[in-house]
């Protein structure tokens, strides 16, 4: 696996890819890697020749109130299991290689960000965005890999990519899981021994949620209320739960029929988010 950490260096490794004839896939990641990052990188070699991973901390999607400096990072571990899974190319940029000290230029996508993680955590998409679309800029993949579990953050970077035209296909790839159903993320070692073994509740919550619709359930707000009075009788602090339309993240209505249900909830230090889609 070549390591680069430069624009030029990632540029010229790429044109060698691109003159072999080599079809180009990208998994972006902030690091701290697990499974579910291992997932992405094995659905891009499913069909690309030619794997870009790239490790980076981006500043602009952390709030106020959240404390990047005490996000892990675990470069030298990341790299072996990169190197180890056949990654072909690793991007490791600074702050200053990706953001000038004057950012005078951002990229927003409204409506299906300001809703859920997006009221929770303002600019937090903006951040996302932005950072996303000098990636793709600077990498020109076929195809880039992304998630399922940030499923609004999914949302964002499709509907960004289609409203700029960037010549790229977004693959959302299915949520990594440990054996007892809980969605695998860096923020889940933040967890102590004790909330690991109450943390899948929140994937559980969301699966008798789903079979309560697919039994014929279409009061959303009362689902709401169970669930938030399910997880909050722990030690749960729900931050949302909500039914809605796969299209556009708006709040789900009876005669919707395709549909995800959106959870984030703190655990201790941990903000754990979940989704699941069914269709009615």
């Amino acid at each position: 696996m070549l390591q680069v950490s430069t624009r030029p260096a990632l540029r010229e490794a790429l044109n060698a890819a691109r003159a072999a004839g080599k079809r180009i896939g990208f998994v972006p990641t902030m690091g701290n890697l697990h499974g579910g990052h291992i997932s992405l990188v094995k659905a891009a070699q499913e069909s690309c020749d030619f794997v870009v991973c790239s490790i980076f901390v981006n500043p602009t999607q952390f709030g106020m109130n959240e404390d990047i400096d005490n996000y892990p990072r675990t470069l030298d571990a990341d790299k072996a299991l990169l190197d180890e899974s056949g990654v072909d190319l690793l991007f490791t940029p600074s702050v200053h290689d990706m953001y000038s000290d004057l950012e005078l230029t951002w990229v927003e996508v409204n409506g299906i960000t300001e809703r859920h993680c997006g009221a929770s955590r303002p600019n937090h998409f903006r951040g996302v965005a932005t950072v996303v679309c000098k990636f793709l800029n600077l990498v020109q993949p076929d195809c880039a890999y992304f998630g399922r579990k940030d499923y609004q953050q999914l949302a964002v970077i499709q509907r960004m990519v289609e409203d700029l035209f960037i010549p790229c296909e977004i693959i959302g790839v299915p949520t990594a899981r440990a054996a007892d159903g809980l969605a695998l993320s860096s923020r889940n070692g933040y967890l102590t021994p004790e909330e690991r073994v109450l943390a899948p509740q929140l994937h559980a919550c969301l699966q008798e949620a789903k079979a309560r619709i697919e039994a014929g359930v279409t009061d959303y707000n009362a689902l709401t209320a169970w669930a938030k009075e399910q997880l909050e009788s722990g030690p749960w602090r729900l931050d949302y739960f909500t039914v809605c339309r796969q299209a556009d993240l708006a709040p789900a209505e009876p005669e919707d029929r395709a549909l995800v249900i959106l959870a984030a909830s703190w655990l201790g230090r941990a903000r754990l988010i979940d989704n699941i889609t069914l269709s009615r």
